[in-house]
């Protein structure tokens, strides 16, 4: 865990994401909050929250993640308010 949102780098936030999907199981989605819980203990988490997205939209530009909103994925590009975090299906 860190101490302070600032050393929080790009592939210390992709791992908590990751690690929080794969705690949470197949077809499972977790918030962006859990992943900026799991890295800044306290009340400075919410710090974490654009980086968190940022993660977020790069990894599903990559193809690694999908960004839902009301239960649909929408485009990483251009999406807005709350949304959560899913492993891409492969049906």
């Amino acid at each position: 865990m860190t101490d302070s949102p600032k050393r929080a780098d790009d592939a210390e936030i992709e791992r908590a994401i990751f690690r929080l999907l794969d705690d949470a199981g197949p077809g499972k989605t977790v918030g962006p909050a859990d992943a900026a819980r799991a890295l800044v203990a306290g009340p400075d988490w919410h710090l974490l929250m654009h980086p968190v997205r940022r993660a977020a939209v790069r990894l599903a530009l990559g193809g690694k993640l999908v960004i839902y909103r009301k239960g649909k994925p929408v485009d990483p590009n251009d999406f807005k308010g709350v949304y959560r975090l899913g492993l891409p299906r492969h049906d």
